[in-house]
């Protein structure tokens, strides 16, 4: 069920360089999808007529208890849609992508590899909203409704969504939704929401006419998995030297896709049910066992990551079961390409 988190919207100065507050922006909206139009403007921290920009955070790691287990800093720089950096470090895992004018991604890392949430990092703070060819490809309705947060409104765009039958879309299927929840009258972002991960934001501040986030925590059901807090952002030079690739970075020919949770699920070609353990029935074990998934460009999983689990019994069945499914490669410009996902599988005693 979802947990509205409902809270008033904390203005911050604090940060160094180009940070200003959020101020009113917006009356009260009637529609959806000019609610998602209206708030994209503020959150394009990729447009050609900004001016290049620093951002450096920190970020932690949580067990499956919800206890902190590992954190380091993430750096962003950014000079143009095509030019920017970003570099994670913390004990263990060390990694730097070089984004450079010609397309090309080049990477030096070392260590263990990232985490799903430490791979997500750039889009959950940077571009948390739905992107404008997912909201215009018919393939998503779109719903509105207001709630009461302190003393004012929470606006959440409830995007569903369709599948596509002969070329017509669906009836929206069920618990394939996505809940952006906005502060009114700002439209700044308070609150993503899809099946059981929800991202909260805090602290919200106006860069370069944009909005940003200071603090940000993702959740599963009440337990924290991940968390990143802002200490500057700042303005830069064009030519900083930042910028340019380390002499022993390597070109990385694969590229990581990051579609919606909803346009992956449509592509699953074959599932193998997991099998519900007879101890965990007996003794009324239940829940939903949340796991992180890369599916390579032949379209079968691998690097599965449990999130969260209600029981080691179930995460042990969960795993089995996932790790043979397949799916459609997903496509980016006509070519195959690895895509992140989050896969919920439940387990429940009611018929």
């Amino acid at each position: 069920m979802l947990r509205y988190i409902l809270f008033a919207l904390v203005l911050d100065a604090g940060t160094r360089g180009l940070a200003q507050p959020a101020t009113a922006q917006s009356a009260t909206p009637t529609d959806a999808r000019n609610l998602l139009t209206d708030a994209a403007a503020y959150y394009d921290l990729s447009s050609e007529n900004l001016k290049p920009w620093h951002l450096r955070a920190t970020y932690r790691l949580y067990d499956l208890a919800g206890n902190p287990s590992a954190e380091g800093p993430w750096e962003y720089w950014w000079l143009s849609p095509k030019v920017h950096r970003r570099t994670w470090t913390r004990a263990g895992a060390e990694r730097t992508d070089w984004y450079t004018a010609e397309g090309a991604l080049y990477r030096k890392e070392s260590g263990t590899p990232l985490t799903h949430f430490e791979r997500t990092i750039e889009g959950e703070l940077i571009s948390p909203l739905p992107p404008k060819s997912l909201v215009d490809s018919g393939r998503i309705r779109l719903d509105l409704k207001m709630l009461p947060a302190g003393s004012g409104q929470l606006a959440c765009a409830i995007s569903t969504f369709q599948w596509i039958v002969d070329g017509k879309p669906q009836a929206p299927s069920s618990g394939m939704q996505t809940y952006y929840c906005f502060d009114l009258p700002t439209l700044a972002l308070r609150m993503v929401h899809s099946e059981s991960v929800t991202t909260e934001f805090n602290r919200i501040v106006k860069t370069q006419g944009r909005y940003l986030a200071q603090e940000m925590t993702v959740s599963i059901g009440k337990v924290n998995v991940f968390s990143v807090s802002v200490e500057k952002i700042e303005g830069i030079s064009s030519t900083n030297a930042a910028l340019t690739p380390a002499s022993d970075a390597v070109p990385v020919l694969e590229t990581v896709s990051q579609p919606s949770g909803d346009q992956v699920a449509t592509g699953l070609v074959k599932k193998t049910q997991p099998v519900y353990p007879i101890t965990a029935k007996s003794s009324h074990i239940q829940g939903t066992v949340v796991l992180a998934a890369t599916i390579g460009k032949d379209g079968k999983i691998r690097d599965l990551e449990v999130l969260a689990s209600p029981a080691s019994i179930l995460t042990a069945s969960a795993l089995d079961a996932v790790k043979r499914w397949e799916y459609k490669p997903h496509l980016l410009n006509g070519a195959p390409v690895e895509v992140d996902t989050l896969v919920n599988v439940i387990f429940s005693l009611s018929p």
